[in-house]
């Protein structure tokens, strides 16, 4: 019904935002990966998908296409909802998700709160095909998928206080920019830095 919304963000929390278009507030769940695009906006572009059932219209938005099209694909899969589909955009960039499905990775996906071995299983077998013949050349990108170090980094930070959306950001640029740093205490020292600035 809605393939985006373009307005005023009245309104953001890492859950939703309510986007203001020519005075009408639209109430859009969001993960925190688009939580942190938007970061700094006044405006934005969200990319929509819209979930009428019996009991309520509920609309979800994302800050890329992409983004958007794999959650669509993810509600697809038995025993996966919104709100999981969410969560798990919400733990993991869209290429971490695309890699441990190509790469049958489903333990990556089980660290997902709420995803048990049998629903990470029924998402590798209900998505690999699809994103093979999406995506046939794409690398799949196994050893930055091993998320131990990580987690163990981010539980080490916000036992120190941090906020968990600016955590997450920080981990997500030393990563990035240290693509080799595979060490709790190294990821833990480079996102304290990354913290400070």
């Amino acid at each position: 019904m809605f393939a985006y919304l373009k307005g005023e963000i009245a309104y953001r929390s890492p859950a939703y935002v309510v986007v203001d278009v020519n005075g009408v507030g639209y109430h859009v769940n969001i993960p925190v990966s688009t939580y942190s695009a938007l970061e700094g906006k006044e405006k934005a572009t969200l990319y929509t998908h819209l979930i009428v059932r019996e009991d309520a219209h509920t609309l979800y938005g994302f800050a890329t296409q992409t983004e958007r099209t794999l959650f669509i694909q993810l509600i697809g899969v038995t025993g996966v909802g919104a709100t999981t589909a969410q969560l798990i955009l919400s733990s993991m960039s869209v290429d971490e998700v695309r890699a441990a499905i190509l790469g049958e990775q489903a333990h990556v996906l089980q660290r997902v709160k709420g995803i048990g071995a049998k629903t990470a299983k029924q998402i590798i077998l209900d998505l690999k095909a699809k994103l093979t013949k999406e995506a046939p050349d794409s690398p799949v990108l196994l050893p930055a998928l091993d998320n131990s170090a990580r987690e163990e980094a981010l539980n080490a930070l916000l036992t120190l206080g941090f906020n968990r959306i600016a955590v997450q950001k920080a981990l997500n640029a030393v990563q990035k920019d240290n693509p080799g740093s595979t060490k709790v205490e190294d990821l833990v020292k480079l996102a304290l830095k990354a913290l400070a600035v």
